[in-house]
């Protein structure tokens, strides 16, 4: 009868997505996900079968996460102040790995090559742009945004402006959080 693993399979795809996160695909290599998971290569391959499917996992748990954040965002203050608070917060966090989106940095790493991960990180970023599209309905429902807006066009708008958000809380000697403020301030004038 096989051993029962001693390990919390969620608790390791949590840890390979900060450092896939943090390193990327191409900078995370076997040996240190071996060391940070606390596995010898053996046991790897028996709980993940690859670094790629390893990768994909860490990736939805980084998505999954994401739009649960917005879901309870939006739950608990409505559609446009979730819009609103999701700038701040993504300055706000210094326990994240990187500022940066792993979804857009695995797009940008991996594209060029035609990796599937690549598409896969376009397929997250467009159920997030999805999820953006919903709540400005709901906002324009709600009668916070004018009905002439595309609300298809102003979450691509959004999606690209947290992206480069993202981007900029990454540089030195720029004021992410007057960005960010300036994001949130941009919607109450649709």
């Amino acid at each position: 009868m096989p051993r029962k693993p001693n390990y919390d399979k969620v608790e390791l795809i949590e840890r390979a997505r900060d450092l896939f996160w943090k390193r990327g695909w191409a900078g995370t290599s076997l040996k240190d996900l071996e060391a940070a998971l606390q596995m010898k290569p053996g046991s790897f391959y028996a709980a993940f079968g690859s670094k790629e499917a390893l990768f994909a996992l860490a990736m939805e748990r980084y998505a999954a996460d994401g739009r649960e954040r917005l879901k309870t965002l939006a739950q608990k203050h409505g559609p446009i102040k979730a819009l609103q608070r999701l700038p701040e917060m993504i300055v706000e966090n210094d326990i994240a790995p990187s500022k940066a989106c792993m979804l857009s940095k695995t797009l940008l790493e991996l594209h060029a090559h035609n990796h599937p991960l690549a598409r896969d990180a376009n397929l997250h970023l467009q159920t997030m742009e999805a999820q953006f599209t919903e709540l400005f309905q709901q906002a324009q429902s709600a009668g916070n945004i004018d009905r002439s807006h595309n609300p298809q066009v102003l979450a691509r708008r959004y999606q690209s402006d947290l992206l480069g958000l993202r981007v900029s809380a990454e540089r030195e000697g720029v004021d992410a959080k007057a960005i960010a403020e300036e994001i949130a301030g941009g919607l109450i004038w649709l």
